[in-house]
């Protein structure tokens, strides 16, 4: 349905216009018309039309000045322009306004239904856009409550974590490349400032969750996670602002206290906050632990861990960024990585600390130390208490620095090599075992749960590391076995196609048939009688 609106001060014109309108496309139209520049725009608040036809000269408020008025309150209006005055600046005025077309009087009827058309035309795009825009706003609306949840989980659970920030910053179009994490709890509040009935008051809170999520937001723009239980965890992006933080932290425990507050009102439950500190978006877990741990210093209703003693500080230059990208490498087993980390901090020792060389002695064995740590725990290295037992008469011996050096990234190298060399090793033992598994019984029915279990594996994390380590998957690796052995038999043997079948794992001779020629490219039986040769 369009919406038309006639505006003329000749009678005679609507009569016309009406006509051509209804004549021309029927039931599709609903039309309304106004004499005066001033009814027009008086019609055009009331009616909302879609289509506006509008002569320049009317009593009172000329067409032109009409429509800049109406465009104030309906920018969406397709303005067509009837005129009995063929002036340029007319024209050229009723262009800068957006207006679809001008005409000149008389009406020519085939004009007018093909502008109208051409009018309708345009609505109906408009139309459809604004359907699939709301359609994908909708869908967006879905997926973002699931992409958030996500974002928390790999914050609080993912080792690798840190791949995966830059991903999550473009899907939440953050600019800030850090942020801190917030700890909402609710329950029951005690004399005393603690929170129990934790689990009841949790199920309660837990069906007004969207309500919670909306009382956040309006204090922080932050990535609101699930409820878990009784808590509610919460990221908030922003800058890293160093030591000289006290007026902003002093605003974010504020709005904390007012949600806090309109949470207990809003959700009749009480709540209690914990704040961790502003971390870069790689280590924001670490935060996440921050806010956790400052509910154990005080039994306010928000608690800043930056007001506790809680963590160690660390002089001004210290390169806590380096430290913590060196380990973050180790622990991935990116072997590069944790070397070119290791060596910035060494040369910064050095830099820094020439004339203390006992100390950079101790902090380069503390690095290895901890790293061998890392990497008896990545698994598959056995620990032996008498490993380092040259640790320290070499370190005493070292005369120059470049001898430090070279020991000391040479052993964060094999640690790192330890960690990935454990990785890959338990990945290819476990894909060794299934592919064994896969051999013994692939004459049987087997799928992929099957096989993962076997290797104690969960089935996704199994098909990928089956995938990397094989170049197939799953069942394009039991197909291709499982077709060997056919053409083997077909070549080699007088069974007959059932038997065959049914010793490489088929039941069906016919699904067989065609699995065989989807997969060879040939049928069995044009296979057995050399037509492949």
């Amino acid at each position: 349905m369009y919406r038309i609106m006639l505006a003329d001060d000749e009678g005679i014109v609507i009569d016309a216009l009406k006509f051509i309108i209804e004549k021309s496309f029927g039931n599709t139209c609903v039309v309304e018309y106004a004499k005066t520049g001033r009814s027009v725009i008086e019609l055009a608040e009331s009616f909302r039309p879609d289509i506006a036809i509008m002569d320049i000269q009317m009593p009172g408020i000329n067409g032109i000045e009409a429509i800049k008025e109406i465009q104030k309150n309906n920018s969406n209006i397709i303005f067509l322009v009837l005129t009995a005055h063929d002036r340029f600046d007319y024209a050229r005025e009723a262009i800068s306004l957006g207006v679809m077309e001008y005409v000149n009087k008389p009406i020519n009827r085939d004009k007018i239904v093909d502008i109208i058309s051409r009018a309708m035309h345009i609505i109906d795009t408009n139309r459809a856009k604004r359907r699939t825009d709301l359609s994908n706003k909708e869908k967006l609306e879905t997926v973002i409550p699931f992409i958030e949840s996500g974002f928390i989980y790999a914050v609080l659970f993912q080792e690798n974590y840190a791949q995966e920030a830059a991903d999550f910053r473009r899907l939440f179009d953050i600019e800030e490349d850090s942020g801190y994490m917030m700890v909402i709890e609710c329950g029951d509040l005690k004399e005393e400032g603690k929170l129990e009935n934790a689990i009841g008051v949790g199920v309660r809170i837990h069906s007004h969750y969207s309500r919670l999520k909306e009382i956040v937001k309006e204090f922080f723009k932050g990535i609101v996670g699930p409820m878990m239980a009784n808590t509610v965890i919460v990221f908030v992006p922003c800058e890293e602002t160093g030591e000289e933080e006290y007026d902003g932290r002093i605003e974010i425990i504020e709005n904390a206290r007012k949600m806090v507050r309109k949470l207990n009102r809003v959700l009749d439950a009480s709540f209690r906050v914990g704040i961790g500190s502003v971390k870069k978006l790689e280590q924001v877990g670490d935060s996440y632990t921050e806010a956790i741990n400052a509910f154990h210093y005080t039994t306010g209703s928000v608690a800043h861990a930056r007001d506790f003693p809680m963590g160690c500080g660390y002089e001004d230059n210290y390169p806590v960024d380096t430290e913590q990208r060196l380990f973050s490498c180790l622990e991935a087993g990116e072997v590069n990585g944790a070397v070119a980390e290791a060596g910035r901090f060494y040369d910064w020792m050095v830099g820094n600390y020439a004339k203390e060389i006992m100390d950079i002695k101790l902090k380069a064995l503390e690095f290895v130390l901890f790293a061998e740590k890392i990497g008896y725990e990545s698994g598959g290295t056995t620990y032996r208490f008498t490993a380092r037992h040259d640790y320290l008469p070499s370190l005493l011996e070292f005369t120059n620095y470049d001898e430090l050096r070279g020991w000391f990234l040479g052993k964060i190298r094999e640690a790192a090599k330890t960690v990935r060399g454990n990785r890959e090793g338990t990945h290819r033992r476990c894909v060794e075992q299934a592919i064994e598994y896969i051999r013994e019984r692939y004459h049987k029915s087997i799928t992929l749960d099957e096989v993962s279990r076997q290797v104690n594996v969960s089935p996704y994390y199994f098909s990928k590391l089956f995938k990397e380590e094989t170049g197939e998957n799953f069942i394009d690796y039991l197909t291709s076995m499982r077709m060997d052995k056919a053409k083997e038999l077909l070549m080699k043997t007088d069974k007959s196609m059932k038997e065959i079948c049914g010793q490489v794992g088929y039941q069906d001779p016919n699904y067989f048939s065609r699995a065989f020629k989807k997969n060879v490219g040939i049928t069995p039986t044009e296979y057995k009688e050399g037509k492949s040769l």
